[in-house]
């Protein structure tokens, strides 16, 4: 089997294809996940605390003066970015809740979809008794 026919085979199999969908739709909810968190959720956060915007929360490494935003602080040195990674931390929680939920729901559904084992038939008592005989005819 050549190379390009073994590759064609490869690409063709259902689980690579599933797994680009899967790999662009998830690109896709990762953009929705990060909306909801950077234009819904955080700001209400910061409303609750006082109209703070977690994003600009930083410690001056090199020297920034106070009360920079986070953009001109880093073009100045080094910054630790600990309300920026706060924001990103949160997006993640929310995405890993939601994959959580899906995976719970597609289990629920796959098991509803199962057909129930059959149930075990009794055996005849014709056949149970023919057992019998052939069992105390061979001792």
């Amino acid at each position: 089997m050549g190379f390009m026919s073994e590759f064609k085979e490869f690409a063709v199999k259902g689980n690579v294809v599933d797994l680009a969908v899967g790999v662009i739709i998830g690109g896709a909810f990762g953009k929705i996940v990060d909306s909801i968190v950077n234009d819904l959720i955080m700001p209400l956060i910061g409303k609750v605390v006082g109209g703070l915007d977690f994003s600009n929360y930083y410690i001056a490494l090199a020297g920034q003066a106070e009360g920079l935003p986070l953009v001109e602080a880093k073009k100045v040195g080094a910054v630790f970015a600990y309300g920026n990674f706060m924001t990103v931390a949160l997006n993640f929680m929310i995405l890993a809740f939601i994959i959580f939920l899906m995976i719970k729901q597609i289990n629920r559904l796959k098991k509803e979809s199962e057909p129930a084992p059959a149930a075990l038939v009794a055996t005849p008592e014709d056949i149970i008794l023919l057992r019998e005989i052939r069992d105390s005819l061979k001792q």
